[in-house]
């Protein structure tokens, strides 16, 4: 089984940012524990901070992935483009956030992507990506 895990703007610096928000462990250390958790599952990372990069990223993939987890960051609440791309194909989609958006400043209460996504999981901190993963194994 192949998934991958599509992190946008910002979340390069988890573990050093807002840290009260997003907490002190890195992406990296984190996706370390996911892939010795996870031993069945080929688990791809990829970051960008350029929303046509995560796009191309999508379209890349979804075809012939089995799952993606997809963190947009900012982009979850501006971008038409990243949620129309996620409409284009075929492989289910996880949206995750490590805060929870509900419970924050109002612009980001509203996903532009949610409607296109199998699922919503929020406010779990980085949890959050072990849950989609457990979803998206099950699928299996």
């Amino acid at each position: 089984m192949k998934i991958i895990i599509i992190n946008g703007p910002n979340l390069n610096l988890l573990g050093t940012r807002e840290k009260s928000i997003y907490g002190n462990e890195s992406f990296e250390a984190y996706n370390e524990k996911l892939r010795v958790k996870f031993p069945s599952v080929e688990i791809e990372y990829y970051q960008s901070n350029v929303e046509g990069e995560l796009i191309n990223k999508l379209h890349e993939v979804g075809f012939s992935y089995d799952g993606i987890v997809l963190n947009a960051g900012g982009y979850t609440h501006t971008s038409v483009a990243i949620s129309d791309a996620i409409a284009a194909i075929k492989t289910h989609v996880v949206e995750v956030h490590i805060s929870n958006i509900h419970a924050r400043e109002e612009f980001r209460h509203s996903s532009l992507i949610t409607k296109e996504c199998v699922g919503m999981i929020t406010g779990f901190g980085l949890s959050g990506y072990d849950l989609a993963l457990t979803y998206l194994e099950g699928l299996k």
